[in-house]
């Protein structure tokens, strides 16, 4: 994809916006799904645009979206910590600290599975926020 850093002014929604209309076949769509899916799990989640695509915060990053020939993937910068008996997770499995969604053509990722997954995410990362130390001011 040609957009690498977020234009100043422009707000992140608008980019993802224009990256699900550029890819203009099955993987806009399905990251339109996946971005819809993560709103329903967490209407607080913060759209941001980093590392040239779409990622999403809620007290740190829970996942970037990445879009490619073959798939869409949904990285968890976090997804080795967090339970998935559902295992929705298919990629990355090997890393020590992410874990990774890829999306092929014609499949569907189950909703209530990944929305459960990205609950897990965004308690993980609370939890490791009241947990860290306070900094002396």
């Amino acid at each position: 994809m040609p957009m690498k850093k977020q234009p100043a002014g422009v707000p992140a929604s608008a980019l993802i916006d224009e990256r699900i209309a550029e890819l203009g076949d099955w993987r806009g769509e399905a990251l339109a799904r996946m971005r819809r899916l993560i709103h329903e799990a967490d209407p607080g989640v913060v759209e941001e645009w980093k590392w040239g695509g779409p990622v999403w915060s809620h007290d740190g990053v829970i996942c970037t979206g990445e879009s490619y020939k073959a798939a869409v993937k949904l990285t968890f910068a976090k997804g080795a910590s967090l339970p998935d008996p559902a295992r929705v997770f298919n990629a990355s499995l090997e890393g020590a600290t992410r874990r990774a969604i890829d999306i092929h053509a014609g499949e569907q990722v189950d909703a209530r599975a990944f929305k459960a997954l990205f609950r897990a995410a965004v308690a993980h990362n609370q939890a490791g926020r009241a947990a860290a130390p306070r900094r002396a001011r």
